[in-house]
């Protein structure tokens, strides 16, 4: 990276009901807002959404990308929402870049637009939608070793001040959410997410250690139950790959009753 880059992967909650004051969501909430203020305001984003697949990783490159409303069964507010922050076509051009020059092959798009991965979460750290954006999508095979190598191939992206997004949840099997017994679920949830912990934050494991728990995550504790697909955590693999090194934070969060974390990086040129 050229210059200052903050990278962060987040728990982005529900669809739309961060926006929609659910209390379920509050905690998160709180978590993204002070997340913003403690960083300064970037020149440009970056979100590599849990809600865009491809079979290649894929750019968008249109100036003004429209919002997406991929999910159902809201209110009619939720199809409401506005978030018109521009996009960025020439950072696009650099990340399509940076990958293939990794050997990577990617594309861009200029006409997909912002899905709710992307949309919900920036509008609660940056409601101005003064900052442009721009989305990177995952692959199809939701092969972890490929996403690892996705974010060590932006390595060399030349942007200064960029805020990279991996916007996604720790933890995300949807039944676990409504069940009606908890208690060994949520233990499970935590275990993985100790796990998780450990992994991004401890000082005391090698980076080739790091890219190898990343790689097999399936064995960590519970994984397959916190994950039944994996696309919600393959965010943070992109992420990590940027960095690839221990996180600065690591934020436990909570959403509808179930534990969640972010991570943060701060990387200097």
């Amino acid at each position: 990276m050229t210059g200052n880059c903050n990278i962060i992967y987040i728990s982005h909650g529900a669809g739309p009901m961060p926006l929609l004051g659910d209390p379920g969501h509050s905690e998160m909430v709180a978590s993204l807002q002070i997340l913003a203020k403690g960083m300064a305001k970037p020149s440009a984003v970056l979100v590599i959404s849990a809600h865009w697949e491809a079979q290649i990783p894929t750019i968008t490159a249109g100036k003004k990308p429209p919002l997406i409303y991929d999910y159902g069964g809201f209110p009619p507010e939720a199809y409401q929402i506005q978030y018109p922050c521009a996009g960025e076509p020439k950072l696009a051009r650099k990340i399509h870049r940076a990958l293939t020059d990794a050997g990577i092959t990617a594309t861009t798009d200029p006409r997909r637009g912002y899905d709710h991965g992307m949309f919900v979460p920036l509008k609660i750290m940056y409601p101005d939608a003064a900052i442009p954006c721009v989305q990177l999508s995952l692959k199809q095979s939701l092969n972890a070793a490929d996403h690892l190598a996705i974010g060590r191939a932006l390595q060399s992206l030349q942007w200064d001040n960029l805020l990279v997004i991996g916007s996604g949840a720790s933890f995300h099997n949807i039944p676990a959410f409504f069940s009606a017994a908890p208690d060994e679920l949520d233990q499970k949830n935590a275990a993985f997410e100790k796990w998780l912990t450990e992994t991004l934050a401890s000082e005391g494991i090698s980076e080739a250690d790091r890219n190898t728990r990343l790689t097999h995550w399936e064995n960590a504790p519970f994984a397959r139950f916190c994950h039944p697909r994996e696309e919600h955590l393959l965010p943070l693999h992109v992420c990590y790959g940027m960095a690839e090194s221990a996180c600065d934070e690591a934020i436990p969060t909570t959403i509808m009753g179930k534990q969640a974390l972010m991570f943060r990086w701060s990387v200097e040129d």
